[in-house]
């Protein structure tokens, strides 16, 4: 396997935001092993565990025990969707990190996919979903979500909430996220796009949840979404807060290139 244009592969750290995954976490962090081997001899695996109440922990535990490659992190109580992302962040010690829900609704094995399009100039590689596989009332929220906060934050990305992105680490020495709930993405997209990052995107499959179920689809959990989109977009579009005042000098501007679903290997 080649890495993207280098003689030395750059390393990479997997991280899975994980809140009650037990039933599922355990086959992300082999997948993630497996796939991270096959593209470089640098690598580690890190479980974000956000205060879970089932077996996460312990199956996190076991894992770090049983591959030295893997690593566990606890909050000791439930920070939030975004505060997990920050913790991975932080905790990520190879050039390149890549991130993925700790659900299973998408591959880690196909971590390869985002490889493949990273190149020199390219900052960001983003998937999106080629179809969604979710019940039909999350596919209407999500369309709905979808449109409405690509339209407030004028977003150039076309699935701003597939959450599964591999990206330089050295990002975040300029952007700097705040965001404890799950706006971080918006957060994130916004502030790498204002910063001058290039952005890729390819397309990902996305799978039906076989554990557990989703924190985000109830009517008081949309409703708090509802405000803290609103509160975020004052903040980055309306203040513009979050900018940078000095120009990204060694990247490109952000440009979000389409890959067509047949390009994309198995």
């Amino acid at each position: 396997m080649n890495a993207p244009d280098s003689k030395r592969p750059p390393g990479v750290s997997v991280f899975f935001p994980a809140y009650n995954d037990g039933g599922t976490i355990a086959s992300l962090v082999i997948r993630a092993l497996q796939a991270a081997s096959r593209l470089t001899p640098d690598f580690e695996v890190i479980i974000v565990n956000d205060g879970s109440t089932d077996s996460t922990r312990d199956i996190a535990d076991e894992l770090a025990r049983t591959y030295p490659r893997v690593r566990a992190i606890h909050h000791p109580r439930n920070r939030g969707y975004g505060g997990a992302l920050r913790t991975g962040f932080a905790a990520a010690t190879k050039d390149l990190v890549a991130y993925t829900d700790g659900d299973a609704q998408y591959d880690p094995g196909e971590l390869e996919v985002l490889w493949n399009r990273l190149t020199p100039d390219t900052d960001v590689v983003t998937g999106y979903k080629i179809s969604r596989a979710d019940p039909w009332h999350r596919i209407v929220i999500g369309r709905i979500y979808h449109y409405t906060v690509k339209g407030l934050f004028r977003l150039r990305v076309r699935d701003v909430d597939c959450d599964f992105r591999l990206m330089r680490r050295e990002i975040f020495d300029r952007v700097k996220l705040e965001r404890d709930t799950g706006v971080i993405c918006l957060e994130m997209m916004r502030k790498i796009q204002d910063a001058g990052f290039r952005v890729v995107e390819v397309p990902v499959h996305h799978y039906h949840r076989t554990h557990g179920r989703s924190q985000f689809f109830n009517v008081r959990r949309v409703f708090w979404t509802g405000i803290d989109v609103l509160k975020l977009w004052v903040t980055l579009v309306i203040l513009g807060r979050g900018r940078h005042s000095t120009p990204v000098l060694f990247r490109n501007p952000t440009i979000s290139t389409a890959v067509p679903p047949e390009s994309m290997k198995r």
